[in-house]
C-alpha cells in the first residue's frame, strides 16, 4: 500500500452507529484483531485481551448494562440542568444494540523498571514520587491498548466494515466484566462495535496548521 492509498484509508475512517442487518464473518475479526496485536505497545508487554463478542445473548446484555447505567446518571439531580440533553444521551447511548458484533478490549497492569526503581526511592525521596507520578501521567498501558485500538478500527475499515470506538461503556465496567468474564488483573477499557455500515457520515478536521508546531 502506498501514502496516497493510506490516506485514503484513514480520511475515509468515519464513526458508525448504524448497520445492516448483515452478519460479519468471524474470521475477519479474528484477522483484525491478529494484525492489532502488532501494535506498538509499553515494554512489548502485549498485556492486553480482545473479547470477539457475536453471540446476541451476551451483546444485549453489554447493551442493557451500559443503558442502565446511563438511566441511573440521567436520573441524578445533578443531570437536570442539562435538560434535552441528558434525555438526549440517555436515550442515544443504546445504539449498539443493532451491530452484529462487538470487540471488548481490556488491558493489565504496566510497571516498566523505572516505575519499580521509583516506587521505592519515592518512600524517602519526593523528587521520586514526582518523577513516578509523571511517568504515570501518560498511562502507558491505556496507549497501548489506544495503539492497537486504532490498527483494529483501520484494518476493519479497509475490510469494509464500519466500527465506532467507544469508551463511555466503561461506566458500567463491574458489569461488563461479569458478563465477559474478564479474569482479576485486566480492566475492561474499550467497546468497538462492528459491522456494515448503514449510513456514510460526513467528517471534519482542524487544519494540521492548527494541531502541529514545527520546532526547527
Amino acid at each position: 500500500m502506498d501514502t496516497a492509498s493510506l490516506a485514503n484509508l484513514i480520511k475515509s475512517r468515519r464513526s458508525i452507529r448504524r448497520w445492516q442487518d448483515k452478519q460479519v464473518p468471524e474470521h475477519l475479526l479474528v484477522e483484525a484483531v491478529d494484525l492489532a496485536t502488532w501494535a506498538s505497545n509499553a515494554g512489548n508487554f502485549q498485556n492486553w485481551r480482545f473479547y470477539i463478542i457475536l453471540n446476541e445473548k451476551m451483546r444485549n446484555a453489554i447493551t442493557d448494562a451500559v443503558q442502565a447505567s446511563a438511566d441511573k446518571v440521567a436520573s441524578w439531580p445533578e443531570a437536570k440542568k442539562y435538560g434535552a440533553d441528558a434525555e438526549r444521551w440517555r436515550q442515544q447511548v443504546g445504539f449498539m444494540r443493532s451491530a452484529p458484533a462487538m470487540i471488548a478490549v481490556a488491558v493489565g497492569e504496566y510497571q516498566g523498571l523505572a516505575d519499580k526503581i521509583l516506587a521505592e526511592r519515592e518512600k524517602h525521596d519526593p523528587e521520586a514520587r514526582i518523577m513516578r507520578e509523571s511517568r504515570t501521567l501518560p498511562a502507558p498501558r491505556i496507549q497501548s491498548a489506544a495503539a492497537a485500538i486504532a490498527y483494529l478500527i483501520l484494518v476493519l475499515q479497509q475490510m469494509g466494515l464500519g466500527t465506532v470506538w467507544m469508551t463511555g461503556p466503561a461506566q458500567a465496567k463491574p458489569e461488563i466484566e461479569k458478563i465477559l468474564g474478564v479474569p482479576s488483573g485486566l480492566d475492561f477499557v474499550a467497546l468497538i462495535p462492528v459491522g456494515y455500515p448503514a449510513e456514510t457520515p460526513k467528517g471534519q478536521r482542524k487544519p494540521v496548521n492548527e494541531v502541529c508546531q514545527i520546532i526547527r
